[in-house]
């Protein structure tokens, strides 16, 4: 393979609410290493993931298929090794791509075509085998109530896995050049990093959260709990505890966040140094995305699993000198699925067969001037989890957007329509206002086209009838996690 093929650094990181970035207008947060990469790159404003939650939105990425094509709709599902990926097209196209890092995909294969794996993910490789303990701040991960009363100063878990992540990406981009200086040949690599942080624990070191407790603000709209939520919304708070909140949580938990978003971009700081410093940055394409948003109390919420802006929104940043522009802001309306498309395009390796992803860079060229703003996400949970906070009959829900409208779709509940452009914080539903009737009737049947919730019901409980022999099987067989971050309990703590 020719040598001057480019380079691919793809950054993915977990739960990154893009309005926390200094770069996409926020006064606070101190992220200097990344608006540094969008100043010197292309910066996406809309862009939308195709899951709100974690393993979905995923392997959704890694393949360019909605999670209804993967049939990869909650955190146990499994993604079908037969199913190509962005990794397998690198492959394809003559590199050796390697993960350091977060993943978070289930079942014997940890891979899914990247052909070397320096850092796991923490939880087990296999459902219901062999749990992870957060110790004093067990069950702060998970959407429920928890997270937010033990939030504030101290180290979460997860920020030491990034560090070990930053280490080891640091000494892979190190050995790299010693093999450039000392003149031996190279090849072009393709090198993925996935981050845990932001996600929460809310819980951040104190040199960080420190910075932030004083200065930072409220909740622009926290929507009080009452009737008038949407039905689904409503439930939701209901269920995970969060129908009020104190001032205290809010406050804490806020500026957690803020710190954890600062200490990632200081680790994605050392990552871009080591880069620079071992002469590979000229050729090297940067992404910098993440899985879904996090709400941080805008609306009363808190997580993701929602299709408000700030959780189904992400960070979408390319930089790549002498092939795209600099210091470019683009309001397109895009999707995860067109990072995936655009990676492999700018590598020179073959698309894959069935994805929706669209290349972004004629877009970002300003070679493209009929792009259709349009993206998809979807949510679709059952209560098989034990404790879960989803209904028993389950929730089938997509989004769409198109140009300046949004619609959520709540299957068996009224929907949501809002204007983007008119009412960016989504305040005003649209759905019964009689002059969006025609909108409303469109938007849906663009949703429901190509998408059935019957049918994605049938298949989930076909995968629960599935996982009722795999987990147990797990379970009593301990089978061998070959790529497992060794996250113990005394990682995790309060400092009061």
């Amino acid at each position: 393979m020719s040598q001057d093929r480019p380079n691919l650094l793809y950054i993915h990181s977990d739960q990154h609410n893009p309005a926390v970035t200094g770069c996409y207008g926020d006064p606070f947060v101190q992220t200097p290493n990344l608006d540094c990469l969008a100043a010197n790159g292309v910066q996406f404003n809309n862009c939308y993931c195709p899951s709100p939650i974690c393993v979905p939105s995923r392997m959704s990425m890694l393949s360019g298929r909605y999670p209804y094509e993967n049939n990869v709709w909650t955190n146990s599902h499994i993604l079908d090794s037969a199913i190509p990926t962005l990794a397998h097209a690198m492959g394809a196209g003559g590199y050796n791509p390697v993960l350091i890092g977060r993943m978070h995909s289930l079942g014997p294969d940890q891979l899914h075509g990247y052909t070397e794996r320096l850092v796991g993910d923490h939880q087990s490789n296999h459902h219901g085998s062999g749990g992870v303990s957060h110790g004093m701040l067990a069950g702060t991960a998970g959407p429920t109530r928890i997270s937010l009363e033990k939030s504030g100063s101290g180290q979460s878990a997860y920020q030491v896995h990034d560090e070990d992540v930053t280490a080891a990406t640091v000494h892979f981009l190190d050995r790299l050049g010693v093999k450039k200086r000392a003149g031996q040949p190279s090849e072009p690599f393709s090198l993925s990093v996935g981050f845990m942080l932001p996600h929460q624990p809310f819980v951040a070191r104190k040199e960080d959260y420190e910075r932030y407790y004083d200065v930072i603000t409220p909740p622009k709209h926290s929507e009080p709990y009452s009737n008038r939520l949407h039905p689904h919304i409503k439930m939701w708070r209901e269920k995970t505890g969060i129908a009020e909140v104190t001032d205290a949580e809010t406050r804490r938990s806020r500026a957690a966040y803020w710190a954890l978003v600062d200490r990632m971009d200081q680790m994605i700081g050392q990552v871009l140094t080591a880069l620079e410093a071992n002469n590979l940055s000229d050729n090297t394409l940067i992404v910098y995305m993440s899985d879904h948003g996090e709400q941080v109390g805008e609306h009363g919420l808190w997580w993701k699993q929602t299709f408000y802006e700030d959780s189904a929104k992400v960070p979408a940043i390319l930089s790549w000198p002498g092939h795209l522009p600099k210091g470019e802001q683009l309001d397109n309306v895009i999707s995860s699925l067109d990072l995936n498309a655009t990676m492999i395009e700018a590598l020179g390796c073959p698309a894959l067969p069935h994805s929706r992803g669209r290349s972004l860079l004629p877009l970002a060229r300003g070679e493209k001037s009929n792009w259709e703003n349009i993206a998809l996400s979807e949510f679709c949970q059952d209560a098989s989890g034990g404790g879960s906070p989803f209904p028993e009959e389950g929730l089938f829900q997509r989004m769409v957007r198109l140009e300046e409208w949004k619609l959520n779709y709540y299957h068996g509940q009224p929907v949501q329509l809002f204007n983007l452009k008119e009412d960016p914080y989504e305040l005003n539903d649209r759905a019964n206002d009689p002059s969006c009737k025609e909108i409303v009737e469109g938007l849906t049947q663009r949703i429901l086209d190509d998408w059935d919730p019957a049918t994605i019901a049938e298949k989930m409980a076909a995968l629960r009838k599935d996982q009722a022999i795999l987990t147990p099987w797990a379970r009593n067989t301990k089978p061998e996690d070959r790529f497992r971050w060794d996250l113990r309990p005394g990682m995790s703590y309060l400092d009061d």
